[in-house]
Parts: structure tokens; C-alpha cells; sequence
């Protein structure tokens, strides 16, 4: 079996043709045996495409991987076209597509190795790619701009969410804005507050030498934003992966341009740092056909060397969501009907 799958094919609870309740199908992080980092999760044309940042050989490369069930994952690609990449920035970082007007759109940051990094928008006319870059940065304003997640509001209108440095504040860092997109490749420019460090656990590094200087760093990044209950929930990673107390937290807001706020709280609340899980971070939301969300996102192996793609059950409670994991135990996979 391919990694992930620990029980027979057919639908959790489901009958086989006969009518008799056939096995339950099972899954066991991670669901890719391979470096996947980044996870994110676009159902289209009957499959789930999943889009991560590489390790390895396809070290700081985008790559993909295709399944029907959310649990056997297969690769895809290449998911960009390598005579559209950008000079001078081979290295990319954490794609998310949209489908917009019968194409798709992923958006990515490229830069060399970890300085530099811009936003990017490729398209391509099938959710696999290969994607197109567009030419455009569309954070050229900003010195590093990372991990952007491309959401559509009820009355259609676009954001992106996206991480950027600020050096202002009590708690200096990377920290998550969100602005309207004007077009798929044009941002307003006129970027909002979702997250801004609040909490010591979103610490990444104490002294740390940033920008001609010397800061207590911390992180917010990873955005991904819902909606549920009526209200749009941004979910980010915070922290630094290498400490228990990383993991990922969530704000919330009555808009997406805000204002968002947080409970109070002194550690990640959505799903963090259990060994044997260690990292757990960078997640994306996707529903399966019971109307079940679930949270897909990355956590290292135990020796620190490599990102693999996981995933559980997201629940809704009336403080947000939280995850009822990282499970490292075989589970009752993902409910998917049209398996064939």
C-alpha cells in the first residue's frame, strides 16, 4: 500500500455492493512517506491537489502530489513551468492556487535560498499545472513577503492573505497582513493587521540578527483563512518548530480586511507539539464529503531532518477550532464517496 493507507478501500461505515458494511478505511501520519512541506489541499475535477515546498533533491522546488481519497497520495508535476521561473530567485516557497474564471491561480513566494523573497502568481488551465509565472511581484513594496493564501469571500471578492517583517511594535518579527486582490495578479496595496506576536510562545529566536540589527525575532506565518459560524478564522503557525510550544493558533474576525482578534492565551490552541509529533504547523482546512473539515498540514520526523504532510479531524467549538490531533496512531480516514 502507499504510505498513509493502513486499511481496505470503500467508505468509512460505507457497503460494498452487496450491501454489507465493508471495512472502515484507515490512514496513519504521515500520508506521504516523502518531504512535503507547506501543505496545501485544492479539491478539483474529482481529485484532491495537494502544493508544498521540497526537501532533498527538490530542496526549496514546489512540488505536488495527486490522490482520490485524501490518504494515497501520488506525485504530479513539474507544478511550475521551468521556462517562467524568475531570475535570481530559484528558490520557492509555499503555493496555494485558487480557481478563478476557469483557470487556476497559485500564488508563491520566490527568492534565493531564504533572503529576498517576493509574491508571485502563475496559471495554468488545469489544477495540476504546469503554472505559468505572470512576471509580477506583487509585493514589490516589501523586502520579504512570504507563505500567501489566496481566499474568496462570499460576494466573490479576492484577498490574500500573506506574511511579511515589521520592525515595529513591542514584539518585533514576521507577522500576517491580508489586502484585496484588484485582479489575480494586482494587490491594492493597502495591506491590514491580521496577526502581530501577542504571546512568548510565538518566540522564534531570541538575539536573533535581523536586518542590521539585533532582535528578540518572533513568528507568525502560515496563514489560512475559513469561515464558520459566521465569522472568518485565520489560522497561522507560530513559534519556533524546534519547541513544545509550537503549533497553530487562530484569530477571528467579522470581515476579512478585520479587525481580527484572538482569545487570550499562552500556547497555540488549534493543535501543537506532542511527541512523537514534533512541528506541527503550516496548515490548510479542506471538507470531505460528510461535511467533515479537516486540518492538512506538516510536521518534522523525530530527528529534525524532514517535513511530512499529515493530517486529522478539525473540530468547531465555541472558543474556534481545534484539531483533534497530531495522531500518530492508524484513525478512520477522511469520508470520500466517488472513489471508483
Amino acid at each position: 500500500m502507499t504510505a498513509g493507507t493502513t486499511g481496505a478501500a470503500g467508505s468509512p461505515g460505507g457497503s460494498g455492493a452487496s450491501g454489507v458494511p465493508g471495512p472502515v478505511r484507515e490512514y496513519t501520519n504521515p500520508v506521504w512517506d516523502g518531504y512535503f512541506a507547506d501543505p496545501f489541499v485544492l479539491r478539483a475535477g474529482g481529485r484532491f491537489w495537494a502544493f508544498g515546498t521540497g526537501g532533498g533533491e527538490h530542496a526549496q522546488e514546489l512540488i505536488g502530489l495527486v490522490s482520490d481519497d485524501l490518504v494515497t497520495w501520488e506525485p504530479h508535476g513539474p507544478v511550475l513551468d521551468p521556462a517562467t521561473v524568475p531570475d535570481g530567485r530559484p528558490h520557492h516557497w509555499a503555493p496555494e492556487v485558487i480557481e478563478h474564471e476557469g483557470q487556476y491561480v497559485l500564488y508563491y513566494s520566490a527568492g534565493l535560498y531564504d533572503t529576498g523573497h517576493r509574491i508571485r502568481a502563475a496559471v495554468s488551465d488545469h489544477p495540476g499545472g504546469p503554472y505559468r509565472d505572470q512576471g509580477v511581484d506583487l509585493t514589490a513594496g516589501e523586502p520579504f513577503a512570504i507563505d500567501p493564501h489566496p481566499f474568496r469571500d462570499e460576494d466573490g471578492t479576492l484577498y490574500l492573505f500573506y506574511c511579511v517583517d515589521r520592525l515595529e511594535g513591542e514584539r518585533v518579527g514576521t507577522v500576517v497582513v491580508v489586502d484585496r486582490l484588484v485582479s489575480p495578479t494586482q494587490l491594492a496595496g493597502e495591506p491590514r493587521p491580521v496577526v502581530t506576536a501577542s504571546s512568548d510562545w510565538q518566540l522564534f529566536l531570541a538575539g536573533r540578527s535581523m536586518y542590521d540589527a539585533v532582535h528578540d525575532w518572533y513568528t507568525c506565518e502560515g496563514a489560512f483563512c475559513v469561515r464558520r459560524g459566521g465569522r472568518y478564522w485565520c489560522l497561522y503557525s507560530g513559534g519556533n518548530w524546534q519547541k513544545e510550544s509550537y503549533g497553530v493558533a487562530a484569530a477571528s474576525a467579522p470581515h476579512p480586511l478585520g479587525p481580527w482578534t484572538e482569545e487570550p492565551g499562552d500556547l497555540p490552541t488549534v493543535v501543537r507539539t506532542t511527541p512523537p509529533t514534533i512541528g506541527p504547523g503550516h496548515a490548510s482546512v479542506v471538507t470531505d464529503d460528510d461535511g467533515q473539515d479537516w486540518l492538512v498540514y506538516h510536521a518534522w520526523d523525530v530527528g529534525g531532518e524532514a517535513r511530512r504532510i499529515c493530517l486529522d479531524p478539525l473540530d468547531w467549538t465555541a472558543s474556534g477550532p481545534v484539531c483533534r490531533g497530531p495522531s500518530a496512531e492508524p484513525r478512520p480516514a477522511p469520508a470520500v464517496r466517488d472513489l471508483g
